[in-house]
């Protein structure tokens, strides 16, 4: 075959800015346009959110672009939500490898919000102060919704048909029994609050320090069994979208999920998000502070989410399905995941090595390893593996897999409970 005849059979070439063109045309067709409104009441001043939904996964490609909305519940003050909401993005960020495909970043993503919340509670750990938050955060890339969170702020989604789905898990003492269980397994006590005459009231908390909850960023009074480490939800929804309602726990010490949601069906997200705050109040009153995100995701060619089809229900069914059973959440969970939402990832581990996996970080050219928290890096002399014990020989090549530095390694032993001391600040 002749050198002509091999370039005939070769694909024309096209124009970057042809194939440039097609990719931004691909993507509007397959994204979905986003309307979101926020509302809050103030009890103590400690809640604060973010709204951004102009990030790009590369720099200064628009077609790149996800959205950010997160509720930040402080406690003990108001500087470890300030904190979280002013460095949690971009630590998760640093941590995802640059110059992937969409699919890439995505599949990336669960591990890089863990590292990212480790990173940002070790740093606000620094600033000696004693502040603590929990977190829901969540990151929409067009049809696919990621959601990571430590404490009681919760993130619902609710798509047509009326099911409404848990896309986080609570993290509080009371009501978990697994985080009971690790808690105590890692060096820390469960108890009620004790009061003269030997009484218990109130609900679980651990001690030291009296939290309610298991996870969260910073309170660094508290003992470091008390993890940042998030739970991860990772969820596909089908072109016919659907609404998420986050909010911190003065909603939802008052609404069930399904209430928050049907309170708000069929109105502009604005408006909706107002609503869920108003019958909150109007259920328990100011208790608490109070802030909602609501956040819907549809096709660019409608301009509100369509309106949920409301379902008669017969006696037995509302005895059935009004239950409020852990059983009945998880029915719902399957429910919505068939041909409405597809779930891609979900993992709640407290263990950050399960957490991290065990890729090698090491870059061949300059012979470092990369730390798979802080991404700081150093020889395999200054840290070791994630999988590494206490002790080992030269031979062993403890650095293989996944690296930690030293002070990230000393970070996760103290959570597991294998170091275990009184609260202390790491110094840089």
């Amino acid at each position: 075959m002749s050198q002509t005849e091999v370039s005939g059979m070769k694909a024309p070439l096209v124009p970057l800015a042809t194939l440039i063109g097609r990719e931004l045309r691909s993507e509007k067709i397959e994204k979905p346009y986003l309307k979101y409104g926020q509302a809050a009441v103030a009890k103590k001043g400690e809640d604060c959110f973010l709204i951004k939904t102009d990030c790009q996964r590369t720099h200064s490609n628009p077609s790149t672009s996800f959205s950010v909305f997160a509720i930040f519940d402080g406690h003990n003050g108001i500087s470890a939500a300030i904190f979280a909401k002013e460095n949690l993005l971009a630590n998760v960020l640093s941590a995802i490898p640059q110059g992937i495909s969409r699919d890439e970043w995505l599949h990336a993503l669960p591990r890089a919000l863990v590292a990212g919340f480790v990173k940002t509670d070790i740093e606000f750990q620094q600033k000696g102060e004693t502040s603590g938050t929990t977190v829901t955060f969540v990151v929409i890339d067009g049809w696919t919704v990621t959601v990571a969170s430590v404490g009681d702020s919760r993130c619902i989604l609710d798509t047509q048909g009326g099911v409404v789905s848990l896309l986080t898990v609570d993290h509080r003492l009371e009501e978990n029994e697994e985080e009971r269980a690790r808690v105590t397994a890692s060096g820390g006590e469960v108890g009620r609050l004790n009061v003269f005459g030997g009484s218990e009231v109130g609900p679980l908390r651990c001690w030291p320090g009296g939290l309610c909850l298991s996870r969260s960023i910073g309170d660094t009074d508290v003992g470091e069994f008390i993890v940042p480490i998030p739970h991860v939800k990772q969820v596909k929804l089908s072109n016919a979208g659907g609404r998420l309602i986050i909010a911190s726990d003065g909603i939802w010490d008052a609404l069930s999920s399904d209430l928050a949601a049907k309170s708000c069906r069929g109105l502009p997200a604005e408006l909706a998000a107002k609503l869920v705050v108003k019958e909150a109040l109007r259920s328990r009153g100011l208790k608490d502070d109070t802030t909602c995100l609501v956040v819907d995701i549809i096709p660019s060619d409608h301009p509100v989410l369509p309106p949920t089809p409301m379902k008669k229900q017969n006696i037995l069914a509302s005895l059935i399905f009004g239950k409020k059973t852990r059983n009945s959440v998880n029915k719902r969970n399957k429910l919505s995941s068939v041909g409405v939402v597809e779930e891609l990832f979900e993992e709640g581990s407290a263990m950050l090595a399960e957490r991290l996996g065990k890729d090698s970080t090491l870059d061949a050219n300059s012979g470092l390893f990369r730390c798979a928290v802080c991404q700081v890096d150093q020889p395999p002399v200054e840290g070791l593996s994630v999988n590494s014990g206490p002790f080992f020989s030269p031979a062993s090549k403890p650095w293989e897999g996944l690296f930690l530095c030293a002070k990230c390694r000393n970070k996760k032993d103290a959570m597991e409970g294998k170091r275990l001391s009184t609260p202390t600040v790491i110094l840089w």
